[in-house]
């Protein structure tokens, strides 16, 4: 029933013990190293090439590629050279993205375009095949010739730059990992002593539940029929389908990228957090701290803070925003509905922003000061006292509130992610007025709802306690729940596991 999933773990069975055995240990030569990262090498390549082996090349050429670059920015003689290499490697390195990825969108929009000035042109349409992960590995890239420029690392070998890019736990659908977060773990190399054993196999089976109970079972259910025939809903079952796939693509991607950060330690490699309970945010901004941190870190740093960040007055600072948030949808798919929900998110974090801007002011002008002014203030229950705003100031939401929109503006914006067109994202939030519906519907579909999202309102730090009490129990008992885990699945798991919905990214 898992054929995909068996096929992963006789994969990493393989290659597990050979990349521990090839592991360079303490006082071996560290020249013995390059065998172990040949290893990787190439079992990342045969990972990606099950796909289609026809991209590997294209992997290559992007390491090749930028290894040049951040040797010619490195050994450059002035600024101006750095910067014309880096010029260079940021043009190779989205032009090839723009090739594979926005070649047809962008041919179909200026065709759309051109027809409706009335001009009838037939532009030619390629018809490419996206390869899996170019996003991630090309925004990997990216941060490796940026820091290389910014004198963040100093380039590295050619090999240890292949390992990076290609490292296959997380090739295909992230996190993003940076040079200086993965680089420094490779040059050391792992240590068998310090694999948290119990830690790896918890995300792993985590991630698995996930993708293949919760997002599956959602997507089958409901998701899938729900914008595949929108008409046929009912207002409260169309509700019930949209705060499902806000937790089927929660499920789908937090689950992948819990397999990712598990597989990687059992290799001896710690990545980044991705996900830490987005659907308990009470901001957009907030949001965007839990929902894939790694994008989010590294939009910040590579995108909004070039743009000028918030460093020059409120307009550029929101201009900044939008367009970071406009991009950031684009690259999640070629299509206008990708644009609108960045779009719908920059306009929120821009609007956000104000309000924060209004209650900051509103606080002042409460607050007392050497020229006077509002010395109101409200008691506390911890007994201190807070300033209360002048009347008629912007006031801060209830945090229930709070969550409460921050929830359903996500939601909204999740509807144009999912629809494959714009039509069919209307038509299903029109459904929210529609009336009763006969289609039937499992009533596993709330109760996996209302799990997920009322555990993304446990504490952080009770969440911590329970995982740090599990990971501190024998191996053995880590293995056979972990075996436990993959025989219920494939007892009571889906007939076929669809891929994960950001390998399309």
């Amino acid at each position: 029933m898992l054929f995909p999933t068996v096929r992963f773990a006789l994969f990493l069975a393989i290659v597990l013990p050979i990349a521990w055995a090839l592991a360079p240990r303490p006082g071996r030569p560290a020249v013995e190293a390059w065998r172990w990262k040949l290893f990787l090498v190439l079992a990342s390549y045969v990972f990606y090439g099950a796909w289609d082996w026809r991209f590997v090349p294209l992997l290559m050429i992007s390491t090749v590629g930028n290894e040049i670059a951040a040797m010619g920015i490195h050994l450059a003689r002035d600024r101006a050279q750095r910067d014309r290499w880096l010029i260079g490697a940021l043009i190779g390195n989205l032009g090839l993205l723009a090739w594979w990825k926005y070649a047809g969108f962008l041919t179909g929009s200026a065709d759309g375009l051109l027809r409706l000035l009335g001009i009838d042109v037939n532009l030619p349409y390629p018809e490419l095949v996206l390869p899996v992960g170019i996003s991630f590995f090309t925004f990997q890239a990216i941060s490796y010739v940026v820091d290389v420029h910014r004198r963040m690392i100093r380039p590295t070998h050619l090999l240890d730059v292949a390992v990076y890019l290609a490292f296959f736990p997380q090739l295909v659908a992230g996190p993003i990992v940076r040079a200086n977060e993965f680089l420094p773990q490779l040059a050391v190399g792992p240590d068998p002593r310090g694999v948290p054993v119990g830690r790896a196999l918890r995300l792993i089976a985590i991630g698995l539940v996930l993708k293949v109970v919760v997002a599956n079972h959602l997507a089958t259910e409901i998701v899938d029929p729900l914008f595949a025939t929108p008409g046929q809903y009912g207002g409260g079952q169309t509700l019930l389908g949209i705060y499902a796939y806000a937790v089927q693509i929660y499920a789908d991607f937090a689950g992948y990228t819990s397999i990712a950060i598990g597989v990687a330690l059992l290799l001896g490699f710690e990545f980044p957090r991705n996900f830490d309970r987005p659907y308990a945010a009470r901001s957009l901004q907030d949001f965007w701290r839990r929902w894939h941190m790694t994008l989010s870190r590294w939009l910040r740093d590579y995108l909004y803070i070039p743009l000028g960040g918030n460093a020059h007055g409120q307009r550029r600072t929101e201009r900044n925003l939008l367009i970071t948030m406009l991009l950031g949808g684009l690259w999640h798919g070629a299509a206008w509905t990708f644009v609108v929900w960045g779009g719908i998110h920059g306009v929120g974090l821009v609007i956000e922003r104000r309000r924060r801007a209004s209650i900051a002011a509103a606080e002042a002008a409460g607050a007392p000061g050497p020229t006077g002014g509002r010395h109101d203030r409200e008691p506390r229950t911890d007994g201190a006292a807070h300033l209360v705003p002048p009347a008629g100031a912007v006031r801060p939401l209830h945090p229930v509130a709070a969550w409460a929109v921050t929830f359903h503006l996500v939601c909204l914006a999740w509807v144009f992610f999912r629809a494959p067109s714009f039509e069919v994202a209307l038509t299903v939030l029109a459904g929210l007025g529609g009336g009763n519906s006969q289609v039937p519907l499992s009533p596993t579909v709330p109760l996996l709802v209302a799990a997920v999202l009322l555990t993304q309102q446990v504490p952080d730090g009770t969440r911590k306690g329970l995982q740090q009490a599990w990971d501190a129990l024998p191996v053995p008992i880590h293995v056979a729940s972990f075996a436990l885990v993959l025989v219920i699945l494939d007892v009571f798991g889906p007939d076929g596991v669809a891929p994960f919905i950001y390998f399309q990214f």
